[in-house]
């Protein structure tokens, strides 16, 4: 066991619920392989207390946090700073101490990103497809145009909630989720941004039309619990390299880590946090 002093750094992660959350397995494994005095702890805190809980956790000393749901909106109204890549995606997922109160970052984009090269996915001056277009879909838009995505098929249930998002970037173009049969021949890229296919309805996909999954060459589905979705074994059937959104949750904390730390996160310690979820997802 680890030893905690008055030396050892304090992260964590906000949220309501915080019960399921693999965050402190990531982190608290990368302090433990890389040698760091770091202890990262899950907090509960309810919606009537974000503001006194962040500011609280500030006034401890806390050197950095983690944001789930339902505050990555809400925790940008109580921080002192908000980092452009945050700004543009409209959410914060990582606090950082500063001398003044925490600053807010966003890392979801990186960990897309990283998850596309480290799996040789290349979408620069290419057309790509998104499906859903929820909160999670922020942002993966900014990730494929700042990966030089040439166009962005949005498919979505409704068109209306997709144009009032995404409707003004002139990269995008919005389809219901029946129309995408309107999408040029071709072979794409696809991320799958919804919920739908979430254990415990892993028989279900926001698509099931085959004709579609000939239009995709590899896919990336943000859920990882079930680790192949209904979504995933479609695509696979019809020849598309498969991702799910297991190493997006690991490279969005790696970055959040080396913003709390300054510290690079090893290959080592990468290696071995992904067995470990692996095993608490089994």
């Amino acid at each position: 066991m680890r030893e905690v002093s008055g030396k050892t750094d304090i992260l964590g992660i906000i949220g309501n619920p915080i019960e399921h959350t693999l965050s402190p397995l990531i982190h608290n494994t990368i302090a433990e392989i890389d040698g760091h005095d770091t202890v990262y702890i899950p907090f509960h805190i309810k919606n009537e207390t974000l503001e006194v809980g962040v500011k609280g956790a500030h006034g401890l000393g806390v050197r950095g946090m983690n944001v789930t749901v339902p505050y990555k909106k809400e925790v940008m109204k109580v921080i002192s700073d908000i980092d452009d890549m945050a700004k543009a995606i409209g959410a914060v997922n990582t606090l950082v101490y500063e001398e003044n109160g925490f600053k807010g970052y966003n890392t979801d984009a990186y960990g897309f990103s990283r998850e596309l090269k480290e799996n040789g996915i290349d979408v620069d001056s290419k057309d790509v497809i998104i499906v859903g277009a929820g909160g999670a879909t922020n942002a993966v838009v900014n990730a494929l145009l700042s990966m030089g995505a040439a166009k962005i098929y949005m498919l979505n249930r409704s068109t209306e909630k997709a144009k009032a998002a995404f409707g003004s970037i002139p990269e995008v173009e919005v389809y219901a989720l029946s129309e995408w049969d309107k999408i040029a021949a071709g072979k794409y890229f696809c991320a799958q941004c919804t919920s739908v296919g979430l254990a415990p309805n892993d028989d279900e996909s926001p698509i099931m039309d085959e004709g579609f999954f000939d239009l995709v060459d590899s896919v990336v589905d943000i859920i990882y619990r079930p680790a192949e979705t209904k979504f995933m074994k479609l695509a696979k059937e019809h020849g598309a390299r498969v991702f799910n959104g297991l190493d997006m949750l690991l490279y969005q904390a790696i970055e959040s880590y080396r913003l709390f730390t300054g510290h690079e996160v090893s290959e080592k310690a990468i290696d071995e946090a992904r067995r470990r979820l692996l095993k608490a997802l089994n």
